[in-house]
């Protein structure tokens, strides 16, 4: 029997948000986090959403800086032309861009389009 493709959810947040305008990083924490429930809700019955479901004790995300949010715009709308599904998080009430997530996919299918970002440290 073949073994289940490998899927990783990405997520992407703004660096800046913490190093220039002095978000603490929990709050950075639970954008992140609105962003990846938010793409699996949007997402839920695709099949590899359902798949990497039903791994929850192996999960695999990788969470990635954006130097900015004209880098991370300049993402969204990369990944919106490419198909790629994914979901730009917009915190309310400020209206500011400040991560995005993609739904679970196949590392080899989404990771040219994020390989410019570095791992967030």
């Amino acid at each position: 029997m073949a073994s289940p493709r490998r899927l990783v959810q990405y997520v992407v947040v703004r660096r800046d948000l913490q190093r220039g305008l002095g978000w603490p990083l929990g709050a950075l924490v639970a954008q992140a986090c609105h962003a990846a429930v938010a793409v699996i809700h949007l997402n839920y019955s695709h099949e590899d959403t359902q798949q990497y479901l039903q791994e929850l004790d192996s999960m695999h995300k990788v969470v990635l800086e954006a130097p900015d949010d004209a880098s991370l715009l300049a993402l969204a709308e990369t990944l919106k032309q490419e198909c790629v599904d994914h979901k730009l998080w917009i915190e309310q009430p400020e209206n500011i861009a400040t991560c995005l997530a993609l739904r679970p996919y196949p590392k080899e299918e989404v990771h040219q389009h994020l390989k410019m970002f570095k791992l967030l440290k």
